[in-house]
């Protein structure tokens, strides 16, 4: 009997787990596959075999049994392929054996023996370096992104007669070389919108900035038109860009999700995911049969933004008070469980009512009495307490869009933002986890965001007339801290506390109407 052991490797979560593939080769017939493998997985016999006469290999004709260890662990999709194959190729000695356990392959085979790019290259790639492979073989579709891991090397391949050439010495692969930190740091300022496109607008431009310095959730209320959709894009442009390591672990979700561009390597710009509202839960917050992240997760270190949140279906929108509150997500199933990170800042826009002009300084709103109060309350109090800022966004008359005059653009936004984050960096530089003011637990908040007695005045006023909840003065306590740190103020004064308190429109009583 040959035995054969081959190196592949199964997804959970954005983590890589080894897997051994044991090829046996004995006298008898048929052909067993074992290990827990999926629908996908079972199917590959059928890919290998035409794969292999397509390429003039011979297929055993005796008893093969497969293995895929541990056996516990579910295997699935069609990345199997390939370390399939060649590892029947090595049981029937058609290749040679000595040199496979050095490596990790991985790859869907087409029927021609051509290789179909695979998710989840990245954390692969990371996994093959700490066991201490030597290298990784895969489809060269993948192989830039795999190529972010040093001291590794990564072979990308188009067929399977490349792999066994090379296993047989004929055909040595150069490995793929990327320069990471070039690579990352020559794309990590770059915009494709920038806030000057935006005339007028300047009161949402100054909440916008704040919620970029703090982290913080916004959402914006207005008429059609009035550029809630332009500003939402534009906050990308403004907030700080992503460090090495946010850029690295950002990649692994899009790797993970199959999202990658073909040929690209680390992703170096903030996500900005916009879901449409027919979303469903499962794909707004990740999950599924074989759970894969959802949007929330793709917006990690970047942007989620949610146009005409009263739209979303109620059940849809619920589910994300967990994740905006604890920054992940996790999806329990009955053998198992997965964690995806979800640290977004939510941006979210709607219309004052159904016919969108409630409130308009020059349309008169259509809607019947108590429209405005039943458009609002799609979303549940719980859910708007968790958002920061509540901005209202009035229509720019026509004087200002024809003005020629030049509005100040995002690099320039940009540099106030960082100067903030860089105040908060150091603040909270021994709390491991928190690296901005809308991650702030109550224990901090209490420690930097003391008010003096004109400023605790004002807040207490301004809860009593307002009816606000427990949390939303913790809101308020952040965005003040947030304003504060943009002027460069060690405490926070009453013209901070006030003007947070500003950003909180839909707690005003009477501002849905009757």
């Amino acid at each position: 009997m040959k035995l054969v052991k081959i190196y592949g490797s199964a997804v959970f979560g954005i983590n890589s787990t080894l897997i051994t593939i044991e090829t046996g080769i004995s006298a008898g017939i048929n052909f067993h596959l074992v290990g827990l493998p999926d629908s996908a997985v079972k199917e590959s016999q059928q890919r290998i075999s035409t794969a292999l006469i397509a390429n003039n290999y011979k297929i055993p004709q005796k008893k093969v049994v497969i293995n895929m260890a541990p056996a516990d662990i579910r295997k699935e999709g069609a990345a199997y392929d390939l370390p399939l194959a060649v590892g029947l190729l090595a049981a029937s000695e058609q290749i040679p054996d000595a040199d496979l356990e050095n490596y990790i392959i991985m790859g869907e085979l087409a029927l021609d023996g051509k290789l179909r790019p695979i998710k989840g290259a990245l954390p692969m790639a990371i996994m093959a370096r700490e066991r201490g492979f030597k290298g990784f073989i895969l489809p060269e579709e993948n192989a830039m992104e795999a190529a972010v891991v040093d001291k590794l090397d990564v072979y990308g391949v188009n067929t399977l007669r490349e792999v066994v050439d090379f296993f047989d010495g004929r055909n040595p692969i150069t490995p793929v070389k990327v320069n990471t930190r070039e690579q990352f740091y020559k794309n990590v300022t770059a915009v494709d919108v920038d806030f000057s496109d935006v005339r007028g607008q300047e009161n949402v431009k100054r909440a916008m900035e704040i919620a970029a310095a703090g982290g913080h959730n916004i959402i914006m209320i207005g008429p059609p038109g009035a550029g809630k959709t332009m500003l939402a894009k534009r906050l990308a442009s403004i907030i700080p860009p992503l460090t090495l390591h946010e850029a690295l672990e950002t990649t692994k979700i899009h790797s993970v999700a199959g999202k990658m561009e073909r040929n690209s390597g680390l992703i170096s710009t903030r996500p900005f995911r916009s879901p449409h509202h027919t979303i469903s839960d499962v794909a707004l917050v990740g999950g599924g049969t074989f759970p894969q992240p959802g949007e929330i997760s793709l917006a990690h270190n970047g942007v989620l933004f949610l146009d005409e949140l009263p739209e979303f279906r109620r059940n849809v929108l619920e589910v994300m008070r967990q994740p905006l509150e604890d920054r992940k997500i996790v999806i329990s199933r009955a053998k198992f469980t997965v964690e995806y990170p979800a640290s977004f800042m939510l941006v979210a826009s709607m219309n004052p009512c159904p016919c969108g002009y409630y409130n308009h300084p020059e349309k008169k709103c259509l809607c019947p009495p108590g429209a405005v109060k039943k458009y609002l309350a799609r979303i549940s109090g719980p859910l708007l307490d968790r958002i920061d800022m509540h901005i209202e966004v009035i229509p720019v008359p026509f004087a200002k869009l024809a003005e020629s005059a030049v509005s100040e653009n995002s690099t320039s936004v940009r540099e106030r933002v960082i100067k903030a984050r860089e105040i908060q960096r150091t603040r909270f530089e021994n709390n491991r986890g928190i690296y901005c003011n809308a991650m702030m637990t109550t224990t901090l908040l209490r420690k930097y965001c003391e008010l003096d007695e004109v400023g605790a005045k004002t807040i207490k006023m301004a809860m009593e007339r307002l009816g606000l909840s427990a949390r939303a003065y913790d809101r308020i306590l952040k965005v003040s801290r947030t304003i504060a740190d943009l002027a460069d103020s060690e405490g926070i004064l009453p013209r901070h506390l006030a003007e947070a308190i500003n950003y909180r429109n839909l707690d005003r009583e009477g501002w849905a109407g009757s």
